[in-house]
C-alpha cells in the first residue's frame, strides 16, 4: 500500500473516531500527524509542524477574545439593536445585509478570512439573540465572503487572474467574478428558504402587527402569540442603548480593526489581540473573564486538523491525487474530478493554494482545445471556495468560534454536514453549468 494511500485511509479513521467516540478531531488529528509523519513519511517534528496554521491560530484567539470582551461590556447588543433599527424591524433582512457587507469588504481588496473575522461575530451575536438559525447567518456570511471574492480588484481574483495569464490561458476577469458571485448568491438564496428565513419574516411581520395593535389600544397580545413573534422590534432599554465610555472604546476599537487590516493590509489575529489587551488593560472587570471565551475546543480542533493537511501536503499526497486525475484521458471527466478535489481539499486546506496547483494541473488538456478555459478557471475558483462554509476552513472556523451560546458541539456537526452537501453537489453543479457548456 503507498504512503499516500495509507494517509488518506488514516484520514478517514480519525473522522470516524471522533464522530463515534466524541473525541476532540483536532486532537486525533495531531497524533494522527506525528504517527504517519514519523512512521510513514519519516518527517522529523519540525516537518510535521511545518503545517501548523499559526496564523490561523492567531486569528481566531485574537478575534474571539475581542468579541468576548465586547459580549461583556454590551457592545454586541448595541450593535445587534443598531442593525435592527437600520432595518427598520424587518429581521429577516439581516442575513442579507451581511452577505452584502462581507461580499463588498472582499469585494474591495478584503481577504476573505478577514471580512469574515469582522463580520461573524456580530451576526452570530444577532443570530443569538433574535432566534435566527446560527447556520443560516454562518452560511449567509461566508457566502457573501466568496460571492465578492473574485472581483478584479479582490485578492483572489487577482491571484487566479495572474495564475491565468502565466499559464498562457484564455481569461475573462468578469466571467469569473459573476460566476462566483452567481453561484453563491444562489446557494445563500436556497440556505435562506431552507433554514427558516422566509419565516423570520413572516414572524417580523407579525409581531410588528401585534406592537401596532398594543400602541393603538387594542387588546394586548397573549403570552404564547409573542413567543411566535420574537423578531418584533424590541422595546430598547436605556441600559442597552447607552454608550459607555467602554462601549465607545470597544467600537472604536472594532472600527481600528477594519481599517487595520483593509488600509493598512496588517494582521487580523495580531491586531485583534493588541486591541483586546488595551481594552482588557483600561477595564478589568468587564475583560476578567474574555480569557475563558476563547473558542479554545475549536482552536484545538482547527489546528489539529490542519497541521494533518500539512503532512498530507508535504508528503505530497495531494499532488499524487491530483496528477493521478490530470492522466485521464477523457477531458470532461478529468475536470469534473479536478472540481471535486478542489472542493475536497480546500474544505480543508487554503482555497488560494489549491486553486494554484489545480488550475496547472488542468493545462495540458485545456491545451487541447477540448475545454473551455474560461469555464473551467471558473468552475474551479467556485468549487475550491464555495466549500469554506467547512468547519475546517478558516471561515467556517471563524463563524464556529464567533457563535455565542450555543452548543458547539451541535454547531460544528451542523456546518460538517452542511459543508458535506456543498462539496458533494457544488462541483457538479458548476461542472455542469460552466465546463459542459464549454464556455472560453
Amino acid at each position: 500500500m503507498s504512503p499516500e494511500l495509507i494517509s488518506i485511509l488514516v484520514l478517514v479513521v480519525v473522522f470516524v473516531i471522533a464522530t463515534t467516540r466524541s473525541v476532540n478531531m483536532g486532537a486525533l488529528a495531531f497524533a494522527a500527524a506525528f504517527g504517519v509523519g514519523g512512521l510513514v513519511a519519516d518527517l522529523d517534528a519540525d516537518g510535521i509542524f511545518a503545517g501548523f496554521p499559526g496564523d490561523l491560530f492567531v486569528v481566531l484567539v485574537g478575534v474571539t477574545y475581542l468579541f468576548a470582551i465586547a459580549r461583556a461590556n454590551g457592545t454586541t447588543d448595541w450593535l445587534v439593536h443598531a442593525a435592527v433599527r437600520l432595518v427598520r424591524g424587518r429581521v429577516a433582512l439581516i442575513p442579507w445585509v451581511m452577505f452584502a457587507l462581507t461580499g463588498a469588504l472582499t469585494a474591495i481588496g478584503a481577504v476573505s478570512p478577514a471580512a469574515v473575522a469582522i463580520v461573524a461575530p456580530i451576526a452570530l451575536s444577532f443570530a443569538t439573540r433574535y432566534g435566527i438559525s446560527p447556520l443560516l447567518m454562518g452560511a449567509m456570511v461566508v457566502h457573501g465572503a466568496q460571492a465578492g471574492g473574485f472581483s478584479p480588484i479582490s485578492i483572489y481574483g487577482s491571484i487566479v487572474n495572474g495564475i491565468v495569464e502565466r499559464e498562457n490561458l484564455p481569461g475573462n476577469e468578469l466571467v469569473l467574478f459573476l460566476a462566483s458571485l452567481a453561484a453563491n448568491l444562489v446557494i445563500a438564496g436556497v440556505v435562506f428558504v431552507v433554514c427558516g428565513g422566509l419565516k423570520l419574516g413572516a414572524d417580523s411581520a407579525a409581531g410588528n402587527r401585534a406592537a401596532g395593535a398594543a400602541r393603538v389600544g387594542a387588546a394586548a397580545p397573549r403570552t404564547a402569540e409573542l413567543r411566535t413573534a420574537p423578531t418584533a422590534t424590541p422595546t430598547l432599554s436605556e441600559e442597552t442603548t447607552n454608550l459607555t465610555p467602554s462601549r465607545i472604546a470597544t467600537l472604536t476599537s472594532l472600527l481600528a480593526l477594519v481599517v487595520a487590516v483593509l488600509v493598512f493590509d496588517l494582521d487580523a489575529g495580531l491586531t485583534a489581540i493588541t486591541l483586546a489587551v488595551i481594552l482588557s488593560t483600561a477595564w478589568p472587570d468587564d475583560s476578567r473573564k474574555a480569557t475563558g471565551q476563547i473558542a479554545w475546543p475549536t482552536v484545538l480542533l482547527i489546528c489539529g486538523v490542519l497541521t494533518y493537511v500539512g503532512v498530507l501536503d508535504e508528503m505530497g499526497t495531494i499532488t499524487w491525487a491530483g496528477e493521478g486525475v490530470g492522466g485521464i484521458g477523457i477531458p470532461l471527466l478529468a475536470a469534473v474530478l479536478l472540481c471535486y478535489i478542489g472542493a475536497l481539499v480546500s474544505a480543508f486546506a487554503s482555497s488560494v493554494g489549491i486553486m494554484g496547483a489545480l488550475i496547472p494541473l488542468a493545462v495540458p488538456f485545456l491545451e487541447r482545445g477540448e475545454i473551455g478555459a474560461i469555464g473551467m478557471v471558473a468552475a474551479l475558483a467556485v468549487s475550491a471556495t464555495v466549500v469554506d462554509v467547512s468547519p475546517f476552513s478558516t471561515n467556517g472556523a471563524l463563524v464556529l468560534a464567533a457563535a455565542p451560546d450555543v452548543d458547539r458541539e451541535r454547531f460544528f456537526r451542523q456546518l460538517m454536514v452542511y459543508g458535506g452537501i456543498v462539496v458533494a453537489v457544488v462541483p457538479a453543479a458548476a461542472w455542469l453549468v460552466m465546463v459542459v457548456p464549454g464556455w472560453g
